[in-house]
C-alpha cells in the first residue's frame, strides 16, 4: 500500500501551504503542534515537515516546533527545510527528526549531501527532488536549474540514496491532481528506488492512482487543510489497505 504522508509546512511558527511555492501566496492553517495531533488521532503514521523560514534563510529555524511534535506525538518525521551544514542536521535530529530530507542542498553542495548520506544512512536521509517542467528548482523554489530530474536522481541513485521526494511545483497546492505520469516513468526507469509523489493531490481518487500505479508514498497537504480530503477518509484507506 502506498504510504500516506501529510504535510506541515512552517512559517512564522504557523502551519501553511504555498501556491505554486510562491512565498506572497501564503494561507495560515493554525498550530503544527495541533494539526500533527490530529494526523495521529486518524491513524497517520509519518509526517513530512518543511521549514520554510529556514528555505528562505538558508539555515533551520523552526526546529522548536519540530521538538515539539516529535516529543509530544508517535510520528516517523521527516524534515526538510534550510539544511545546509553539519549543524543543522545535527539539530533536526537531536530535535527529534528520524529523517532528513536534503533537496537545495544536493544541487548546490553535493559533497556534503554525500557526507550526510554516508554518516547517517539511506534510511535517514532522503533526496528531495522538487522539480518545475522536468528541472530541478532549488532554495524554497525561487530558483529553476538546468538539470534534468530523472538524471538528477539517477546520478545519487548510483552515490545510494534510497528514497527520493518528488514535487512538482506547477502542481503543488493547485488541486488539480498529481503528475501521475512523471512518477510512472521514474518508477519504471528505476523499480527499486522508493518513490514519494507530492504536489497536486486533490481528493482521495488521486491516491488511490498513484498506489495502483506502484508508487511508494505520497505527500498530501492542501488537500487536507481546505477540506478536500477529509482525515477520516484517509484513516478509513489505512485501515481498509493496510
Amino acid at each position: 500500500m502506498i504510504e500516506i504522508i501529510p504535510a506541515i509546512d512552517i512559517i512564522g511558527g504557523q502551519c501553511v501551504r504555498l501556491t505554486k511555492g510562491d512565498y506572497g501566496r501564503k494561507k495560515e492553517y493554525g498550530d503544527p503542534l495541533d494539526m500533527a495531533r490530529q494526523f495521529e488521532d486518524h491513524g497517520i503514521q509519518r509526517l513530512h515537515l518543511v521549514d520554510l523560514d529556514g528555505a528562505r534563510e538558508r539555515r533551520v529555524v523552526n526546529f522548536r516546533i519540530l521538538e515539539k511534535i516529535a516529543s509530544q506525538t508517535s510520528l516517523v518525521i521527516d524534515a526538510g527545510g534550510g539544511l545546509r551544514s553539519h549543524e543543522d542536521v545535527e539539530i533536526v535530529f537531536q530535535s527529534g527528526a528520524r529523517m532528513v530530507t536534503g533537496g537545495s542542498i544536493a544541487v548546490q553542495d553535493r559533497s556534503l549531501f554525500l557526507s550526510w548520506l554516508s554518516r547517517y544512512g539511506s534510511d535517514r536521509v532522503i533526496l528531495g527532488a522538487d522539480f518545475r517542467e522536468g528541472k530541478i528548482a532549488i532554495s524554497g523554489w525561487q530558483e529553476t536549474t538546468a538539470q534534468d530530474l530523472k538524471e538528477f536522481i539517477s546520478a545519487y541513485r548510483s552515490e545510494g540514496v534510497h528514497t527520493a521526494i518528488c514535487t512538482d511545483i506547477d502542481k503543488d497546492g493547485m488541486l488539480e491532481g498529481p503528475s501521475v505520469e512523471t512518477y510512472k516513468d521514474l518508477k519504471s526507469s528505476d523499480p527499486d528506488l522508493k518513490l514519494v509523489a507530492s504536489g497536486g493531490i486533490s481528493h482521495m481518487d488521486d491516491i488511490k492512482l498513484l498506489d495502483d500505479a506502484g508508487i511508494d508514498g505520497v505527500v498530501v497537504g492542501k488537500a487536507i487543510y481546505e477540506g478536500k480530503i477529509s482525515l477520516s477518509s484517509l484513516q478509513a484507506y489505512i485501515i481498509k489497505h493496510g
